[in-house]
């Protein structure tokens, strides 16, 4: 009889770890900052200014904007180089969609991806083909945007005009995007399609072998308070939790003892809260450690092998 009601108080505390479940699925910080030596040597995508142009106002402009982009002074940049657009004479629609790259360029290297959509939407670059010099990059710059900011319906539409046009930097984007997002089922797909590709296996294989179950985390928690959050490692939050409940076990059931009801009922509750504030917190410790650990091992592979979408580009200012 006893044995039975261990075992229905464990099959209970495994349906209350599931009520409080926590996605398995990572969403790890993978970023990257481009060095302004990295842009020096990328050559230009667009003609030098003529004598005639570095003359004109709109010309002087320009320049100085570019060598606040070389250096990444992006704020002045982008300020200087709307100061030479409003400047432009009509008649000159290849430097207008020059001057309008540029600053769609300086805005996606500050990571502005919003106004990276709206100054595209708003510029004649709307309709750029690929006459465009810089094409390969606006699509580049367009769809990590895009990604950016969770419109993934058009990205998908800008890496189908990159897989028609540029169908090498779409397998790299492709790779690129699933190490950045942690997608590690697109991975393990691309691992299958491409056994050469030994650092996502030796990724994968790093991962599952250190990573910690959300579900395990959380169903400690449930049979011992804390310990799920040492399970992972944290064990000041361990010790506290342990404590917490504790502290709040043993009022409610001194309270009760004693006959004060509702002291005991308030305790209760400050209990049940903190218990199962516990499971939830133990399972979002234990994905937390899983995108700390991915993002330390993914990081190093994006960086050598330039997969990072920035790293892609084929021009600078």
């Amino acid at each position: 009889m006893k044995y039975s009601k261990s075992i229905l108080i464990l099959l209970l505390l495994f349906a209350v770890a599931g009520c409080y479940k926590v996605p398995d699925k990572i969403e790890p910080q993978v970023n990257f900052s481009v060095q302004d030596k990295y842009l020096k040597q990328l050559p230009p995508a667009f003609p030098p200014l003529n004598s005639s142009e570095r003359g004109e106002p709109w010309g002087q402009e320009y320049l100085i904007a570019q060598k606040f982009a070389e250096h990444l002074d992006l704020y002045r940049a982008i300020t200087t180089f709307k100061r030479a657009e409003f400047l432009l004479p009509a008649g000159k629609p290849q430097r207008l969609e020059e001057i309008q790259y540029q600053i769609l360029l300086s805005y996606y290297l500050g990571k502005r991806y919003e106004q990276v959509t709206q100054e595209f939407t708003h510029s004649s670059l709307y309709s750029a083909t690929d006459t465009f010099p810089a094409y390969h990059d606006l699509l580049i710059m367009m769809y990590e945007s895009y990604l950016e900011i969770g419109e993934e319906q058009k990205a998908d539409y800008v890496f189908r005009v990159i897989e028609h046009h540029f169908p090498e930097t779409a397998k790299r984007l492709k790779v690129s995007t699933a190490l950045i997002e942690g997608d590690l089922d697109t991975l393990q797909t691309i691992q299958r399609e491409d056994p050469s590709k030994e650092y996502i296996t030796q990724l994968l294989d790093t991962y599952e072998s250190k990573k910690k179950s959300v579900k395990k985390a959380q169903t400690l928690n449930a049979l011992l308070p804390g310990a799920g959050f040492l399970y992972v490692g944290q064990k000041q939050s361990a010790l506290t939790s342990f404590l917490l409940n504790g502290l709040f076990i043993w009022a409610s059931v001194h309270f009760y003892t004693k006959g004060n009801y509702a002291a005991g009922a308030i305790f209760t509750s400050f209990e049940t809260g903190w218990y199962f504030g516990g499971i939830y917190g133990a399972g979002e410790s234990a994905k937390l450690y899983n995108e700390r650990l991915y993002e330390k091992e993914a990081y190093p592979i994006l960086n050598k092998h330039g997969s990072f979408p920035v790293l892609m580009l084929r021009f600078g200012f």
